[in-house]
């Protein structure tokens, strides 16, 4: 299967997830699972690389 990379700020990935999940779930588990395993590893490296550049700026992740 050919993948593609994309680039979505935290609120389009959570619209997007709450799209597939009015969706059956036999249909989308396993898209969902990838979603979120994808934005769960980005952002800890995003923030193991934030903790080596200094003290973290106040913000709120979902």
């Amino acid at each position: 299967m050919q993948e593609i990379k994309l680039e979505l700020a935290i609120e389009d990935a959570n619209l997007i997830l709450e799209a597939l999940g009015s969706l059956p779930f036999a249909r989308v588990y396993t898209l969902i699972g990838k979603i979120q395993q994808q934005a769960a590893q980005q952002l800890q490296e995003s923030g193991a690389a934030k903790a080596d550049a200094g003290p973290p700026m106040a913000h709120t992740l979902e």
